[in-house]
């Protein structure tokens, strides 16, 4: 396989363990974990000072594995492999970059599939709930566990951008910029709506066992059923009918039985079984509610978004996608309108695009040049 001269090549997924009893960590909900593990990824080399260190946050099925390969017969990248490395716009020759995969994730942090140490078996639903808080305040500890006390920016898109989001007001201190990319200060109803009935897919599935079901069949058909449905609000009504219309999948005919015949139908099927391949179905529920416990106006404003931003301290960038309806401009709006009432340093793009909300995970010249743009004012 070749690899581009500004892939930042072969590297290696980092562990580092902490929180481990009497000094478990305590959780928003107020339950204690530990030990915990959190599997990052690094690019790039820290400075003698450590004052170029980047955080870069994953969405729902992301991991620490941003850029890069594992190894020499890796046939795909990292998931944002288009915006990290040298020359890039997250350039590996200028930032020390950091990625790690979130609390209750299944990618090598400590989740619902980890062993329980009082048990000897996977947690399962014996895991405590957390929230996106709780996600941040673990990367908080991996920062002070590599010594770096300010981050040039924290970006992330989706319910990375609520994580961002919500760095910028645990500690207002540590980030001098954010890069908030299709994403929300809460989710819409609806968007509650799609998580609950993937949830629903998944604990109704026989086999799931009450979140028991790690010894038996972790490849759960509610899991897939939950992934196509999440995929569908991904993409864009212009989007699929650019790229599926109506045509059917091996014949010109309709065969009159109950199977996948049209393109779209075979689609979601494959991108459901990809996911059984990669993911945890627990994971995915307590993600997903985290997700939807996720309010900013509620959790540091009273109820006013307004007041919740009156601590931020970052320079603040919020990138929206214009089919984008799981995260339309709109919420990205209300966040600038919000700092804007605070007089906070704060600038707004909305990407022209029909791919809809996975929009930012694809090359797009307009979408690099703003971040690559934005970085260079911010001055560490």
């Amino acid at each position: 396989m070749t690899k581009s001269d500004n892939s930042v090549g072969i590297v290696k997924t980092q562990y580092f363990s902490f929180s481990h009893p009497p000094y478990e960590l305590k959780l928003e909900s107020g339950q204690l974990l530990g030990p915990i593990t959190i599997a990052y990824e690094t690019y790039g080399t820290l400075n003698q000072n450590k004052t170029n260190a980047l955080l870069i946050i994953h969405a729902l099925s992301g991991d620490a594995h941003v850029a890069g390969y594992h190894s020499p017969n890796d046939k795909k990248s990292g998931w944002w492999d288009i915006m990290v490395g040298p020359g890039k716009p997250l350039d590996t020759n200028k930032y020390f970059i950091i990625c790690s995969n979130i609390i209750g994730g299944c990618k090598g942090t400590t989740g619902p599939s980890s062993i329980n140490p009082h048990t000897n078996k996977p947690y399962g639903l014996d895991f405590p709930v957390v929230t996106i808080t709780d996600m941040v305040k673990v990367q908080k500890i991996l920062l002070d566990h590599l010594g770096i006390e300010k981050i040039i920016t924290v970006i992330g898109g989706s319910m990375g951008g609520m994580q961002v989001l919500d760095w910028t007001l645990q500690f207002p201190d540590i980030p001098l910029s954010a890069i908030i990319i299709a994403s929300c200060a809460s989710l819409s109803s609806q968007a509650i709506a799609f998580d609950a009935v993937g949830r629903n897919a998944i604990t109704k599935d026989f086999n799931w066992k009450g979140g028991d079901y790690y010894s038996s069949n972790p490849m759960l058909a509610g899991l897939a059923v939950a992934r196509m449905l999440g995929h569908i609000t991904y993409l864009s009504e212009h989007g699929m009918r650019q790229k599926f219309g109506r045509k059917l999948q091996n014949s010109k005919a309709y065969t009159y039985q109950f199977k996948d015949e049209f393109e779209v139908e075979n689609y979601l099927a494959y991108q459901g079984l990809r996911f059984l391949e990669r993911f945890d179905a627990n994971s995915y529920l307590y993600i997903t509610k985290a997700m939807d416990y996720f309010d900013v106006s509620s959790k540091y404003g009273a109820g006013s978004l307004e007041h919740a931003f009156k601590g931020v301290k970052a320079k603040m960038f919020l990138i929206s996608i214009t089919s984008d309806w799981l995260f339309p401009s709109h919420q990205s709006l209300e966040i600038v309108h919000a700092l804007r009432l605070n007089n906070k340093d704060v600038s707004y793009l909305e990407i022209e695009s029909t791919y809809g909300h996975d929009a930012f995970l694809l090359e797009n010249q307009s979408f690099s040049t703003a971040i690559r743009n934005f970085l260079c004012h911010i001055k560490s």
